[in-house]
Formats: structure tokens, sequence, C-alpha cells
């Protein structure tokens, strides 16, 4: 009873009808295994009392207390998760690394009659795929950069290229941030973990033989980092870029950012923070800004002021070839599906 992960592509696992994470609440937000369902067999509270029990009294009276636990909710995810299961069907079960949360659950899974395996080394056998890939290898697709300054709509390019079959990966929709101090969503950051596992999944989907077009980024989105794989290829690949007038990108900005702007409050928290970067006296400029409802003179002053700023430095240690210079008289929908077509023909000629 016993299975070995020995590649991430989607068809792994194909041969099971669930894959079921034993792991704590906690563990599995963290980070799990694509396509999984948390089935804990401890809670965060339970598994934190056993391992006290383990280090402070003795290991013994841990696994006696912890196998009472797992027997109750073992029980109760049999008569509620698992209760329309028919005799045929087969789950693979985990834990961290494949110890006696998982082999306690598939045991009992199995003594049912159900035919069960246990992923042998548990998560840390999917996660040592993870970084392999991510980090030890090299990366076996080829990037095209969408570069430009704040505003030019890339991420809207990318999607429009991925409506008109064109490949590409949305790094920023991954990390669940805009790549700004501004850009954070309503919904938090994936952890970094996570963010590892949505791009390794992304990854595959792709094909290798074909370019993939991805915004030019900075190595790190929010809080979390582009791994290192990733990272070096991205460094290399050859960008197209993207100009637009301050104006344009105003406009779009302030569409773009629309969710923000409905928290004025939540949006001078964040103008705050750019007071270590910008004069107190331009930051209290925008506050009022925003106060009054100026959003375009905001978003333009913001990016004549900082982010401009900010790309300028950031492009002079890159040594991308560049494909092409678009101009984007507008960003509207009707420029974005336009400027997207522009890259596809250029990708067609690589």
């Amino acid at each position: 009873m016993g299975f070995t992960l020995d590649h991430l592509r989607r068809d792994a696992l194909a041969k099971f009808d669930t894959v079921i994470d034993v792991r704590s609440p906690a563990e599995f937000a963290e980070d799990h295994v694509p396509g999984a369902i948390n089935l804990p067999v401890m809670s965060n509270e339970e598994r934190a009392k056993i391992g006290t029990i383990y280090v402070q009294q003795s290991p013994f009276l841990a696994r006696k207390l912890g196998a009472a636990i797992v027997a109750r909710n073992a029980a109760r995810h049999i008569e509620t998760e698992l209760a329309d299961k028919e005799g045929g069907w087969q789950p693979l079960v985990y834990c961290w690394r494949g110890g006696q949360r998982s082999g306690s659950f598939a045991s009992i899974l199995s003594q049912i009659g159900w035919r069960t395996d246990v992923l042998e080394g548990g998560y840390r056998a999917y996660r040592t795929q993870v970084v392999r890939m991510l980090y030890e290898d090299a990366l076996r697709y080829r990037f095209v950069l969408l570069d430009g300054n704040t505003g030019s709509g890339k991420t809207a390019i990318l999607h429009s290229l991925n409506e008109q079959g064109a490949q590409m990966l949305d790094l920023e929709g991954l990390a669940n941030h805009r790549g700004s101090l501004l850009g954070a969503m309503r919904d938090e950051q994936p952890s970094q973990k996570m963010f590892e596992t949505r791009l390794a999944q992304a990854l595959l989907e792709l094909d290798p033989s074909k370019p993939i077009v991805a915004e030019a980024e900075s190595s790190k989105i929010g809080e979390r980092l582009i791994p290192a794989s990733v990272w070096k290829a991205m460094r290399s690949a050859p960008r197209i870029d993207i100009a637009a007038s301050l104006q344009v990108r105003a406009q779009f900005l302030t569409r773009d950012y629309a969710d923000v702007l409905e928290d004025p409050a939540h949006m001078a928290e964040r103008l705050d923070k750019l007071r270590a970067l910008c004069s107190h006296a331009r930051v209290e400029q925008w506050l009022a800004y925003l106060g009054e409802g100026k959003h375009e003179k905001l978003a333009a002053e913001l990016m004549e002021h900082h982010y401009d700023r900010g790309y300028e430095r950031s492009r002079e240690g890159r040594d991308n070839t560049v494909l092409a210079t678009l101009k984007a008289d507008g960003l509207e929908p009707r420029h974005i599906e336009g400027l997207a077509r522009q890259v596809a023909d250029l990708l067609d000629q690589l």
C-alpha cells in the first residue's frame, strides 16, 4: 500500500478517484497537492497539543492519544464526506511525510474495502518535485516578456493573447498581486509554497516547443519571489515593449484599479507607505486628489513621480533583446485586442 510520485504532470495521479490530504487545515492552506481535498485527522489545535505532549511528556503517550483523535475524526469523515463512496472507490491518502496520520487513515479505509494507497514520502515528496522543477533543473520553456510602464495594459494584453490562442503565463494572477506597492488585491497572497505549486502546474499546461509570453517583472511580486529557474529564463528572454502616453495610462489605471479606489481609506493607507520614497508634500497632494475623487490625476502623478522612475531604474541592468516597440493610442478593449494581435504576429516569427 504505497504509491511513488515520480513526476508532476496532471496524469500522475489520474488512477485515483480522490486525493486526500489528512494534514491539519493550516498545513493544507499553506500548500497541498493540486486537486486534493482536506479531510484532517487532527485539527490545528489537536496537532499542536499532541506535538507538545510528544516533546514534553512522552512519545508513547502522544501516539496513544493521537490514535484516539485520528480514529474519532476518521469516523466523522466516513459518516459525512465519504458516506456516498461506493465499493470500487480508489483514494490516495497523504500527510506530511507519509507517516502515521496517512497510514492510520488509509488502514481504516482499506479495512472497509476501498482500494486505498498512501503517497510515499507524503506532501514532502510532492514538494521535492516542485523544488526540483523550479529551482534546480534548467527550465525547458522559452519566454518572451511583455514590457512597459505601469498602466500599459500588459496583463490585459496577456489575457487577450490567451483568448487568441497564444501561450501566456500570468505571474501576477498566480501571485494574486498586481506587482506594485498599491497592487495588493482584496484576497491575501498565497503562501510562497502555494504560489510555486500554482506556477509549476501552470507551466505544465503549456507547450515547451512554443514561446510563452509573460509580463516583465522584478524578482518579487508583492511578497512572493519568482523561483530561481523561472527568473533565470526570464532574465535572458527577449521582450516586446508597449508604449503609451501618460494620459492613456492614467485612464487605464483608473479603470484597472477601480476595486482599490472603491475603498478610499484603504487606498490612503497604501499611499501613506510612499512617504519613505516620495516627499511628504507630494503624498499629501495625492491624498487630497483621492479625497476629491480626482482619480485620473492621482494615477498620472503616481506614475510620473513614482512608478515610471522605478521602471527606469529597473531597466538599467537589463540587456534583453527588444523585438519590437508597440505604440498604444488607447487601452480600451479594442486597443488591447489589436495589441495582442500584433504580439501574436511577432510570436509567429520566432
